[in-house]
């Protein structure tokens, strides 16, 4: 596949605003805001410019929409129960109760069946908000083994309500995964994937499994190691990883000017966040300029590019403007819409968990 090179770009003075992961709140020792939007304590962003990027030209992607795309589950997750702002999970062997803000409904089980829960999270209610977790039944280490599809990887019991999982990307593994080996076995190179904001490396590591070369970029060192250590447990040790420890924005920006090229790109930004360098992040600011800078690292034969936003006042259609404006001359399709996942048991309603966008080729 080749990969051509183009002229250096130009920069711009307006600072540049950069990336942290999706949850701040898994990284508990940086600051995070205060309140309404009000940024807590941290040191000041270093400045720096932004790249100059080409004005794109030519016809906006075909659109399709709304799409909703639906987790079951299955014998490694299931949404058990949802109600009353709260969700009762599954994950492997241990059910897990924690707070959900989207479920304004009242549960379809009885109180007795939330109280088997081994694991609950008392604390804020907020997405961001900290708290602990209390194991009613029997003491629970602070990590247990689970398995997606095959693939071991370590559940973490962190003090702002995650696990280190978010199931509902489970529809975007499963198409990433068909896409590269699909376009692995048309091609000789090694499909190049680029996955921003990676966390604790689920889809990285799928996207590995599927004979994929991948780079890993997460803002926080402790998120970087847990990552590694679920390649150790899925037995892909010896795939080809990198694993970078930086802020998102900055590390896009030194590829562009490398000239560097992907072939698949997903992008799971956080609506606030902090990079390691006190570098501040907001969705609705910043995410206009990443993507501009993900057009321009795009190969000459590109897949795809999946982008999912959580905990945000918008609609789809506006993510979907977005990308279609980004990828205008490129041809291929938009899809967007909403993940959800269904609930195990009679009458199952849909919880909604996030929006996405993704843009595809016309050969995948």
């Amino acid at each position: 596949m080749a990969r051509t090179r183009r002229p250096n770009h130009k920069t711009a003075t307006k600072p540049a605003r950069t990336v942290s992961r999706k949850h701040e709140a898994d990284r508990p020792e940086r600051a995070r805001p205060a309140g309404g939007g009000q940024l807590g304590a941290g040191r000041p962003a270093e400045p720096s410019t932004r790249l100059m990027l080409p004005e794109r030209v030519g016809a906006r992607p075909g659109e399709q929409g709304p799409l909703i795309l639906t987790v079951e589950p299955t014998q490694d997750y299931a949404l058990i129960d949802s109600g009353g702002g709260e969700k009762l999970e599954r994950y492997g062997p241990l059910l897990v109760r924690r707070p959900e803000n989207q479920a304004i409904w009242q549960p379809r089980l009885k109180p007795d069946d939330w109280q088997r829960a081994d694991a609950v999270f008392t604390g804020d209610i907020d997405e961001e908000g900290s708290g602990r977790w209390r194991f009613p039944h029997a003491p629970l280490g602070e990590t247990w083994p689970l398995v997606h599809d095959g693939l071991s990887y370590q559940g973490r019991f962190t003090s702002f309500r995650h696990v280190g999982v978010f199931p509902e990307q489970a529809a975007h593994w499963s198409y990433a995964e068909a896409a590269i080996r699909a376009a692995s076995q048309r091609g000789n190179n090694p499909v190049r994937v680029l996955n921003l904001f990676g966390y604790t490396g689920i889809a990285s590591l799928i996207a590995a499994r599927a004979g994929a070369e991948v780079t890993h970029v997460d803002a926080s060192k402790k998120a970087v190691g847990w990552a590694r250590e679920n390649q150790e447990m899925a037995g892909l040790g010896a795939r080809p990883i990198r694993w970078i420890c930086e802020d998102a924005i900055r590390y896009v920006e030194r590829e562009v000017k490398r000239g560097s090229r992907y072939d698949a790109i997903l992008l799971d930004p956080p609506k606030f966040g902090r990079g390691p360098k006190g570098e501040v992040w907001q969705l609705f600011d910043d995410l206009p300029y990443l993507l501009g800078l993900v057009r321009e690292l795009l190969s000459d034969r590109p897949l795809f590019v999946i982008l999912t936003a959580y905990s945000i006042r918008a609609s789809f259609y506006a993510l979907s403007a977005l990308m279609g404006e980004s990828f205008r001359g490129l041809g291929g399709k938009l899809q967007s819409g909403e993940l959800v996942i269904r609930e195990a048991g009679d009458e199952p309603r849909l919880l909604s968990t996030s929006l996405f966008s993704r843009w595809s080729a016309d050969h995948v």
